[in-house]
């Protein structure tokens, strides 16, 4: 269900009332044209007709704590329903207005203020027209929805910024993946290192400018994950079989780490539904060496999931060849975004495994979590295929 919202976009494929749109006509705020609230904080720059996009501050017409309405990280921690987080996206309105990505303007500037905020910014916004209810899905970000143009914005209280954030964005002589890399280190959670980079707040003075969430959210987890992997790649190889395991609304994952060297492959299954008569596959897959190409087929997923397996290998201080499972069950009935996955597998990594001694022990064990036949998977993956016909010493023992 969950790439049918994404590629049917509210358009009724599935032959019956749109979830997502009811939700959002249910929870909508009935919204004046001048409101005021407390954003997240939330900004989200749009990559349509780029150089010229859409960009805008989420918000809610409330006051008070709102972070739990935008962040990945207090949906997974506190075990947050589809429900309850779309009814959180649907009190939002997305104020929004059209930026060059260069060019700075008063508004330009508003959002950037509050793409700086750690905690939650209070603001007055003038609209206008009154929202519209429109969703705008992909599987990067969780929903946006009830746009509407506008007209001048103001802070109500003062952004709450970081001092590690507040110094990367002043130091305009530092890269952007520089940058980056020193805010993970700090601790500053993803979700608000992508924002402050959406809003072009860091890299070179020269090189500063919009990017849209979506490229935003990806670059994030690639940058850091890919500097990871350069220690990472000189560490010793574990020696044992690893399989973890782990579910969140729907999202099923078993990861198994094989011992040898650095490699990587992510494998995700959906059993066939109206919208899709086979079984759908999203597979990609890299070795030793970084990775050059986007990964197209798992696209974002990829990404944000590689980052905690290599925050993962930091911390036990080896490398291994990583298969990722995951199948996605009908409870995953709308797009979240791939933050909660990021999460998920951060979350599982941090629980018990299960230890064995060869590939056949660990292949038997795989798949016990879902409901597609673990041969779908297997037979698919170019990772197991490598490891078939290039023997190692370790297999011997």
């Amino acid at each position: 269900m969950s790439d049918l919202c994404v590629r049917c976009k509210s358009r009724g494929w599935c032959g019956g009332p749109c979830k997502l749109l009811a939700n959002l006509k249910k929870y909508q705020p009935k919204i004046k044209l001048e409101f005021s609230g407390s954003s997240p904080p939330e900004v989200f720059v749009g990559r349509y007709n780029y150089p010229h996009v859409f960009t805008g501050v989420l918000a809610p017409d409330e006051h008070g704590n709102t972070e739990k309405m935008s962040m990945p990280e207090s949906w997974f921690e506190n075990k947050e329903s589809i429900q309850n987080i779309l009814s959180y996206r649907s009190q939002m309105i997305y104020s929004r207005f059209t930026s060059n990505i260069k060019k700075q303007t008063r508004l330009k500037g508003f959002m950037q203020e509050i793409a700086l905020a750690s905690k939650h910014v209070d603001a007055s916004f003038k609209l206008k027209k009154k929202p519209t209810v429109k969703l705008d899905l992909n599987r990067h970000v969780a929903m946006i929805g009830n746009p509407a143009p506008l007209v001048s914005a103001k802070l109500d209280s003062n952004p709450k910024v970081k001092k590690k954030v507040d110094y990367l964005v002043n130091d305009t002589d530092a890269k952007s993946v520089t940058a980056i890399n020193e805010l993970h280190k700090s601790k500053i959670p993803v979700s608000n290192i992508i924002k402050v980079l959406s809003a072009g707040l860091l890299g070179k003075k020269i090189n500063r400018k919009l990017v849209p969430t979506r490229w935003s959210v990806t670059a994030t987890d690639d940058i850091i994950s890919k500097t990871l992997l350069k220690e990472i790649r000189y560490y010793s190889e574990l020696q044992e079989y690893r399989l973890f395991t782990g579910n969140y609304i729907g999202n099923y994952y078993e990861i198994v780490l094989i011992p040898g060297c650095w490699s990587f492959e992510v494998i995700e299954m959906s059993k066939k539904g109206f919208w899709n008569p086979k079984l759908a596959v999203w597979q990609d897959y890299e070795g030793y060496h970084p990775r050059k190409k986007y990964a197209d087929s798992v696209t974002g997923g990829y990404y944000a999931v590689r980052l905690p397996i290599t925050e993962y290998f930091m911390k036990i201080k080896r490398q291994a060849s990583v298969l990722i499972l995951r199948e996605v069950k009908e409870e995953y009935w709308a797009p979240l975004g791939v933050g909660i996955l990021r999460e998920l597998v951060r979350d599982i990594l941090n629980k018990k495994y299960k230890r064995f001694d060869s590939m056949d022990e660990v292949l038997k064990e795989v798949g016990k979590t879902f409901d597609i036949d673990k041969k779908d998977f297997l037979k698919k993956s170019k990772l197991l295929k490598e490891r078939r016909t290039q023997k190692r010493l370790f297999d011997f023992k």
